[in-house]
């Protein structure tokens, strides 16, 4: 898959960011090195990953594996990670966690930094620190994870930089509109997690038909449905064949109404969620609050 075939967005700071990406949640170590080292051979150029996960160091094992491979520079790629929220609140520790992440790694910067939840009563200092590691060339653009519309007001209040990203669970099985909605008002991309729904969504019958009258898969019609509505999509495998049949989504184009008939199947019901995290529906009734966005 050439990699020139991937859409880029840019970000509310001028960053580019590629539309489809390659994430690494659940991988043990030496699996995600070769799962990174596979993904970026085969063109894709956005990589995800997370303290919380355990496995950066695979993924720096991975990049380096490439890099040395010739296959790629590290200005190729597009490399995300997130802050642990063991390492959230306090100044200092926050800095020292992106600083072993950035060992971990390999790397001197990330191109991404996002907060992985907003914790209570955290997310506001941990944003902070996040500005200065900005400002310091440890990190190319910053944004969030899981920011229902009352706790990104709350951030955007107390914060001198927009987020750039609010990554959430964005599939057709949960839409979540109100997000949406705000998140695009303020100038803020969207970025999924779980594009396909944890797997749940590849039998689905209105999906299965849609894809056979474009001669593609379920997950290729899921993927492209995501992209139409200019969501950035993290997809999942260490396989290289699905690799690649999920990076062949860029030569057809769904009908308005086979986009109106797979958003139709919004149950509004996350595929993997933590219920200490759920904060859905209309928190503190500010779900249509479009306010405070526009003096940024």
């Amino acid at each position: 898959m050439d990699k020139n075939l991937q859409p880029s967005i840019t970000l509310n700071n001028g960053v580019k960011i590629p539309q489809l990406g390659m994430g690494v949640w659940k991988t043990p170590i030496k699996e995600t090195a070769t799962m990174v080292q596979n993904a970026l051979a085969n063109g894709y150029v956005l990589i995800d990953t997370a303290k919380q996960y355990g496995n950066e160091e695979g993924v720096g094992q991975g990049m380096q594996a490439a890099i040395k491979s010739g296959k790629v520079t590290r200005d190729d790629i597009f490399l995300t990670t997130k802050i642990f929220n063991g390492d959230q609140g306090d100044y200092d520790r926050v800095r020292k966690g992106v600083e072993g992440q950035l060992k971990a790694l390999q790397t001197d910067h990330v191109d991404l930094l996002l907060e992985h939840w907003p914790v209570n009563g955290r997310y506001v200092e941990t944003w902070k620190a996040m500005e200065a590691i900005l400002a310091d060339g440890q990190a190319r653009a910053i944004g969030v994870c899981n920011f229902d519309n009352g706790r990104m007001i709350n951030l955007i209040d107390h914060a001198k930089t927009l987020p750039t990203v609010n990554q959430i669970e964005f599939n057709p099985g949960i839409l979540q509109p109100h997000i949406v909605k705000f998140d695009k008002a303020a100038g803020i991309q969207l970025e999924a997690w779980s594009p396909l729904g944890h797997g749940s969504l590849l039998n689905e019958p209105v999906i299965n038909e849609i894809a056979q009258a474009h001669h593609k898969t379920a997950a290729q019609v899921i993927l492209r449905w995501g992209l139409q509505h200019g969501v950035i999509e993290l997809c999942k495998t260490a396989h290289v064949a699905r690799m690649k049949e999920n990076a062949d989504i860029f030569d057809f184009t769904l009908t308005p109404f086979d986009m109106m008939r797979i958003d139709a199947l919004d149950k509004g019901q996350h595929a993997i969620w933590y219920d200490k995290f759920k904060w859905s529906g209309n928190p503190d009734g500010v779900d249509d609050y479009i306010g405070a966005p526009g003096r940024w």
